[in-house]
């Protein structure tokens, strides 16, 4: 039965449900894309204000599928201003590659798409959890195509339809396994039965855990279940690709960490052996793929898999510290990510977007502005001190090195320098004097002022996360 208090919880998927169904109606009856977009927004900042609202003193549990904690409304917030920023910025998008055509659904598929994650990240059941992930996927599958006179975009689309479906194969065998063993399918009954099983029940349900990680990880586009995403990523709209690398992964990454943590799953040495191998395939994989890329979103795609090899540094130190670094990192990269992918989105001309790295050639000489928070962001991504990166790796080598990972942190150290040439090399192009022939359209980078206030808002943040972390430190720590 639904109590009050459970309604008060869930408070901002509700909003989210309720304003998609206003907006939905309002495209029904009058189709006007501007309209849509400032109900899309409308709705996401609703939905943000109600997190901050039912933030809780102490948890509530709503039956075995939600857990409305700290931890939970701190992802759900990270979701919801991540989905904000998208949508500034794929208006900007939208308006340079379909300036005459209907465009009201893609926001619909977005408001979807975020009441998937926002769903994910307080779910404590394989159900809940299911559920929130399959609206994100499949709303995801329309918005990576969306932009379907682009060649690349309908591959795209249908990758990550094909790769996703595998994943959620992989993920329901291993649930199906977990069920016919224990019983149960939330994350604290697999806690209270865990331990109470024969080494052959105990290699079952192992393997039923292990499938789910594997299908966890083609989400996280981890080594080796990497190979969709520099596809994906250039192959989609940068605004989508950004809502990947920050909804869609900042989501799965949260339900890892409470999935773990309340199944009692780090005692397992077979199982933390196996994230060890994919940390350090994935710091180095994801590097070395990266150093020969000249396009810029390839580039971010494979670097995001080492940053994600980063992450599975703290994951492996456990609950506490490991916790509350994994929370940090993940913060200041989805600050960081947004800024690039959004930099991105005011650099294209209406026929084509700017990623080889010759569209930066001479950057600095023609718009020293963007050139500058471009170079903040790719900085803070290869983890310069006084960024937001900086004390983000900072953070995981002390967990890492407090659990006593001394080759997790070692494998960060060399992989971080390794990516260091590549976020160079892209600065150093904008520096170059021989870009004459600016191959980048200038006026839609500063036609949309709001775009300009927001990327410089999210380069102010990469600094100041950098130099006055303290309050986030805090605030991370209260979470576990």
């Amino acid at each position: 039965m639904i109590t009050g208090p459970d309604i008060r919880s869930l408070l901002p998927i509700e909003i989210l449900a309720g304003g998609m169904v206003i907006t939905m109606l309002g495209v029904a009856l009058k189709r006007n894309p501007t309209l849509t977009f400032i109900c899309t927004l409308i709705t996401l900042a609703a939905s943000f204000l109600s997190v901050l609202f039912i933030w809780p003193a102490k948890p509530h549990a709503i039956g075995d599928l939600f857990l409305v904690d700290r931890f939970g409304c701190y992802f759900q917030a990270l979701v919801l201003l991540s989905a904000f920023v998208v949508t500034l910025f794929s208006q900007i998008s939208l308006k340079n590659f379909f300036p005459g055509k209907r465009k009201e659904e893609y926001y619909l598929l977005l408001l979807l798409a975020t009441l998937g994650g926002a769903t994910m990240v307080i779910s404590t059941h394989f159900i809940s959890f299911f559920i929130g992930l399959e609206i994100l996927n499949i709303s995801l599958y329309t918005l990576i195509s969306y932009y379907r006179e682009r060649p690349k975009a309908i591959e795209a689309g249908l990758k990550y339809l094909i790769l996703a479906a595998m994943s959620s194969a992989f993920l329901l065998f291993g649930m199906a396994l977990v069920y016919a063993l224990t019983g149960t399918l939330s994350f604290q009954g697999l806690a209270a039965t865990t331990f109470r099983h024969d080494s052959v029940s105990l290699t079952i349900l192992i393997t039923g855990i292990g499938l789910m990680i594997t299908g966890m990880g083609f989400k996280l586009a981890l080594v080796p279940f990497h190979m969709w995403a520099p596809d994906i990523y250039e192959g989609a709209s940068s605004p989508i690709s950004a809502f990947i690398a920050t909804v869609s992964k900042g989501a799965m990454l949260a339900v890892l960490l409470r999935f773990f943590a309340t199944a009692d799953l780090f005692g397992f040495k077979k199982l933390m052996l196996v994230f060890t191998v994919i940390a350090i395939l994935s710091m180095l994989g994801g590097n070395l793929l990266a150093l020969r890329q000249n396009n810029i979103k390839r580039m971010l795609a494979y670097s995001s898999i080492a940053h994600f090899g980063y992450v599975l540094v703290a994951f492996i130190a456990g609950t506490g510290l490991g916790t509350q670094a994994a929370s940090f990192y993940l913060t200041a990269y989805i600050i960081t990510i947004l800024a690039a992918f959004s930099l991105i989105t005011l650099m294209s001309r209406s026929d084509n977007e700017a990623t080889d790295i010759e569209d930066y050639a001479g950057l600095f000489w023609k718009k020293p502005v963007l050139a500058t928070l471009l170079s903040i962001t790719l900085l803070s991504l290869a983890g310069i001190p006084l960024t937001a990166g900086f004390m983000g790796k900072f953070y995981l080598l002390t967990s890492g090195v407090g659990k006593g990972n001394w080759l997790l942190a070692f494998t960060l150290v060399i992989s971080s320098v390794i990516g260091l040439y590549y976020y160079l090399r892209f600065i150093f192009a904008m520096m170059r004097t021989d870009g004459q022939n600016f191959p980048i359209d200038s006026r839609p980078s500063y036609s949309s002022l709001t775009g300009l206030l927001v990327l410089s808002l999210l380069g102010a943040a990469v600094i100041w996360l950098g130099v006055y972390p303290a309050w986030l430190i805090r605030l991370v720590g209260s979470l576990t």
